[in-house]
């Protein structure tokens, strides 16, 4: 019989407390927080199942899992979530990075394996498209853009932190930072795209992400109108465009790409079954 603060009791008590207040994944936030305290890998709680902890590890933990119960999401607690299988650091002025993106990158990869040139990520944040794509493609240039200064340091950081070379982080608004005439193969954004009364802006991680990186104007899609407008200024010959955006946008978002003249227009689904990136293909010589 294990002892009233053993590893597996003390998991099992946070489970309980995590599940009672909604959390979607209690025993994997538990564990988390709990190797995050400890500085131990998920590995030890499964071989020392029965270790007493002390209080001078369990405090830590405590004030840990009071920071989850009220919600705040465990990626901004521990400060770091990984993406594509690279772990990125984290930080509240950014969004953190799901699983859905990871769509958004497959489908960037093949349309830039179809193409030469460089690639762009507009709204970086973390950096985790672009250091995806980065990291897949050793051999071609990938820059990526966030408008708030502290994101693209956090990308820069990060690109460090994997050692990822062929990858460049700018502050500015969309395009600006560019010099008129630069072009690229493959033009990727995670944009803003949340109507600015969405009632999920209220609940569950959402509530603790940076508003200006979710909502934006004209039910969702100025951000995406803006960018796809001005991407054809920046995309080479043949180049892709490619948005991830949200599950009832996918017709709104191709009448857009239809509208500027892009063709190849489609829509792909998430690993939930959900429209989640829609792309184009931008043919200057017609």
């Amino acid at each position: 019989m294990s002892a009233a603060n053993s590893v597996e009791n003390t998991l099992k008590r946070a489970t309980q407390q995590l599940q009672e207040t909604g959390s979607d994944s209690p025993s994997l936030d538990a564990a988390v927080l709990l190797c995050h305290a400890l500085d131990k890998p998920r590995s030890f709680l499964m071989t020392w199942p029965e270790k007493e902890l002390s209080q001078q590890e369990l405090a830590p933990f405590e004030a840990l899992l009071s920071r989850r119960l009220t919600g705040e999401p465990v990626a901004y607690i521990v400060g770091e979530r990984e993406f594509w299988s690279l772990p990125l650091n984290v930080s509240p002025t950014t969004l953190i990075p799901r699983p859905d993106t990871e769509r958004l990158v497959e489908l960037a990869l093949d349309k830039a394996l179809m193409t030469q040139g460089d690639i762009l990520d507009l709204g970086t944040g973390t950096g985790a498209i672009a250091l995806a794509l980065a990291s897949e493609l050793p051999n071609r240039n990938v820059v990526g853009i966030d408008l708030m200064p502290d994101a693209q340091q956090l990308a820069t950081t990060n690109a460090t932190k994997l050692k990822i070379q062929n990858v460049n982080f700018w502050a500015g608004s969309w395009f600006e930072p560019l010099e008129i005439g630069t072009q690229f193969a493959v033009i990727v954004s995670n944009p803003p795209y949340i109507e600015e009364n969405d009632p999920h802006l209220a609940q569950g991680d959402v509530r603790f992400e940076p508003l200006s990186a979710l909502v934006a104007a004209e039910d969702g899609l100025a951000d995406i109108r803006h960018i796809a407008d001005n991407a054809r200024h920046y995309l080479l010959d043949n180049g892709w465009l490619l948005f991830e955006h949200g599950y009832e946008q996918g017709l709104a978002v191709r009448t857009i790409f239809n509208q500027l003249g892009y063709q190849e227009v489609d829509t792909f689904q998430d690993y939930g079954h959900n429209d989640r990136v829609t792309l184009g293909r931008y043919v200057k010589t017609q």
